[in-house]
């Protein structure tokens, strides 16, 4: 370890300690210290630039709530690192979510294979086949291990290339596409029985 960053660490735990005994003012310098650095985090899962600020914002609420209960065991940008993936990966999440308020945005779900027979059919007969595709959707990505699902989630509903994804999720551009792959294979497989059943014929 360098002189500079047990120094940052130092810091960081004298700051962290100050907030612990309720000194409001030494968690602003530490996000002034870490904000870009967790906005760039996000950035590699969220493109919208507002979007990921936002995120960002939410981090830092987690980590003020959280600090309380914080122990030293890992090193403060460590556990905040963490925070900000897992709130990344919860927002990108809850975006799925909000897609069956809308049925199904076929729009938004086109590397699926089967789902383009869908396209054009929005008449109330299609409905609760249209909502039961879209709860499988949720149920299969929700099945699948956190590497796949972050994967799938990034590439389909983040517009992130492979490369990107590779990035944010450190990680070689075979293995994303690997991920990528599998995933899209189980959902059309979950997906075929519904689609030859709900007679999409033109």
């Amino acid at each position: 370890m360098s002189n500079q960053t047990k120094f940052s660490e130092d810091l960081d735990e004298d700051l962290v300690r100050r907030v612990q005994q309720g000194d409001k003012s030494a968690f602003d310098l530490l996000v002034i210290k870490y904000q870009h650095k967790i906005i760039q985090l996000v950035n590699g899962y969220i493109k919208d630039c507002s979007e990921a600020q936002d995120v960002a914002q939410e981090v830092f609420i987690k980590a003020y709530r959280a600090l309380p209960e914080f122990r030293g065991e890992a090193a403060f940008f460590t556990w905040l690192y963490r925070i900000a993936i897992n709130t990344a990966k919860n927002h990108i999440t809850s975006k799925i979510r909000r897609f069956s308020s809308h049925h199904i945005d076929i729009q938004d779900a086109e590397h699926i294979e089967n789902a383009q027979q869908l396209k054009g059919f929005e008449t109330p007969e299609r409905h609760l086949l249209n909502q039961e595709i879209v709860d499988t959707i949720h149920a299969t990505i929700d099945s699948f291990s956190d590497e796949m699902r972050t994967a799938i989630l990034l590439r389909e509903f983040e517009g992130m290339s492979y490369e990107e994804i590779a990035v944010a999720m450190d990680c070689p551009v075979g293995t994303v596409r690997s991920r990528i792959f599998r995933a899209r294979d189980v959902i059309n497989n979950k997906l075929t029985p519904l689609l030859d059943n709900g007679d999409f014929d033109a």
